[in-house]
């Protein structure tokens, strides 16, 4: 397993976009996917020193099987076990809302995450272009991530992945702190299940509008140059690499992933689609950087900045 990914299981029905991780099929259960992930351990936490020996305020989250250190966390921080954070999804595997689509952890244990398919129809942008719907259960036990739950889009054809927006009034919801009552907390979000649809329909008609709008070759470039922070430069001062990053989603806008479909090239959607291809894809040197980095860090952003900025400028 490469560095970052420490272990991962995926639903052997389909490969994540990743392609890492080792398959399941429908015979392995719940729990013994929990345990094929290697998640069957618990962090506690120690109080911290001065060398002097003085008491410190932060204390460090220690992973029990192989006492590694994981992070400084503040004294309130109580972490979210893993069985505890997998038992969020159970009843809605058991009863046949979800099923599970991958789950592990990532920078030796430091992250992990649940992801799983919600049972709803696909959301279709243009004939033959679908969105499939999933949730995701993410937590850090470094002190640096909190719990965050929230509903995933994914786009079929290239199976890439853009988080839903954070400002809206679901996503509001279902934000958790690491405190005492973090594990009440998470089961509680089991509740808000049901905006899962509309959250889901609602960004449906935004791709569906950016599919509807056309783009030409001068607005492809400067919708490129906004997403990528280029906008305020003049031509001579965007490096070479800058160019040939803005060069080679010109060309996913030309021929990624789905551009074959009707309805896709020559649209704000293809373009929007050229930006998520090469984050998910191109962006990062390793694939499982990039997994990190789409849901936790300056991919994501920039996942999100593409979206605003095509809305924007489709009108």
């Amino acid at each position: 397993m490469p560095a970052d990914i420490e272990s991962m299981v995926y639903s052997a029905s389909e490969t994540p976009w990743h392609g890492l991780g080792t398959p399941i099929d429908d015979t392995v259960s719940f729990w013994e996917a929990f345990e094929k992930a290697n998640l069957n351990w618990n962090v506690f936490t120690e109080p911290t020193y001065r060398k002097d020996g003085t008491l410190l305020r932060q204390r460090v989250a220690i992973r029990d099987t192989d006492q590694a250190e994981l992070g400084s966390v503040g004294p309130r921080w109580t972490p979210l076990q893993n069985k505890d954070a997998f038992k969020v999804f159970e009843p809605l595997v058991e009863d046949g809302t979800i099923s599970l689509e991958t789950a592990g952890s990532l920078k030796g244990g430091k992250r992990v995450w649940v992801l799983c398919k919600i049972n709803l129809d696909n959301s279709e942008i243009v004939k033959g272009d679908e969105v499939a719907k999933y949730s995701l259960l993410s937590n850090g036990h470094d002190g640096i991530l909190g719990v965050h739950f929230g509903f995933t889009p994914i786009r079929v054809v290239c199976t890439n992945t853009e988080s839903m927006a954070r400002n809206s009034k679901a996503s509001k919801l279902i934000r958790v702190r690491h405190h005492k009552f973090v594990q009440q907390n998470v089961e509680k979000l089991r509740e808000v299940m049901d905006f899962a649809n509309q959250e889901f329909e609602a960004t449906a008609e935004q791709y569906r509008h950016l599919a509807s709008r056309g783009i030409n070759q001068s607005d492809l470039q400067k919708y490129l140059k906004i997403v990528f922070k280029l906008d305020k430069k003049e031509k001579d001062e965007i490096s070479t690499r800058s160019k040939n990053i803005l060069g080679r989603v010109e060309d996913l806008f030309e021929s990624g992933k789905g551009t074959d479909i009707p309805g896709v090239k020559g649209t704000y959607w293809g373009a929007y689609n050229a930006v998520t291809e090469y984050l998910n894809y191109e962006k990062g040197r390793t694939a499982e950087n990039r997994m990190d980095s789409l849901w936790y860090g300056q991919n994501r952003d920039m996942s999100e900045l593409a979206l605003e900025t095509a809305l924007t400028l489709a009108g």
